[in-house]
């Protein structure tokens, strides 16, 4: 058991509440602007899993996201449902960023935050789909991570005890701290903020970070930071109907090897 509580911090992202998203032609990233947003769905597990290990242990959980001022919603949610602090970092300067220039710059805004013992991140995101953040976060920070986690078995002052998930089996993974960790859906069920907390997170003063207040390398930031670019994007074309092939099955036989010489398969 730990008995000077915990310092966790826990990353989220804002994404679109729908499918139906836009590709700016000229970036390659999506269009933001005038859709309906969202916590990111994984991420409610993690938002809650940090606030169950908060309650076991004692200590402390902040929420970070990069994104547009907007994203401040979300950080409000996260404190609806139980996280002490939020922080946000917003700069026009972190628009565009891929997975490793937004590993980056949430790497910059820790390091600001301070001391952390535990760093927990959804598994992935629905509008990148990658899961590549976290791991990315971690390395650098210069931190052991572990993922698909499905369970935290115990916390010592020196390391944690996990269960990941790995294809149709589990094992048990001891990792030192501090380190970082990017849960499934297996873990836990998120709760509903109460209308107490929800009064509070409207009140709750969210610490609001730009490229400046980071002290980072404005190379390695947005765009400018992301060697992953889109370069087309495009609709496949539609599938065809398809020829059906009757008769009895000598003469669909015969049929098909015939289609198939006539396509130059056979």
């Amino acid at each position: 058991m730990r008995d000077n509580g915990l310092n966790i911090i826990v990353c989220i992202k804002q994404v679109p509440a729908t499918t139906e998203v836009s590709i700016d032609p000229e970036t390659g990233t999506l269009i933001r602007e005038g859709i309906e947003v969202t916590v990111n769905p994984f991420d409610l597990y993690a938002i809650e899993e940090g606030i169950r290990l908060k309650e076991r242990f004692g200590g402390k959980v902040t929420a970070i996201s990069m994104g547009p001022p907007q994203a401040e919603s979300s950080l409000r949610e996260a404190i609806a449902m139980g996280c002490d602090d939020a922080v946000l970092l917003t700069d026009k300067a972190f628009a565009g960023a891929d997975t490793l220039a937004t590993s980056y710059t949430l790497a910059c805004g820790i390091r600001r935050i301070g001391a952390y013992d535990l760093i927990i991140c959804g598994l992935k995101t629905t509008d990148g789909d990658t899961g590549q953040v976290g791991p990315g976060l971690a390395e650098e920070l210069g931190i052991p991570h572990v993922s698909y986690v499905r369970k935290v078995i115990d916390v010592t002052d020196n390391y944690i005890l996990l269960e990941r998930t790995i294809e149709n089996d589990y094992e048990r993974v001891e990792a030192p701290l501090p380190c970082l960790i990017t849960v499934t859906k297996e873990i836990n069920e998120p709760r509903l903020p109460s209308f107490k907390r929800k009064l509070m997170a409207r009140r709750a003063q969210i610490t609001i970070w730009n490229s400046k207040d980071l002290d980072g390398d404005p190379k390695r930031f947005g765009l400018n930071g992301s060697p992953t670019r889109v370069v087309r994007v495009f609709h496949p074309p539609p599938r065809g109907g398809g020829e059906m092939i009757t008769g009895d099955p000598k003469e669909q036989v015969e049929r098909l090897i015939e289609k198939l010489r006539e396509l130059r398969i056979l």
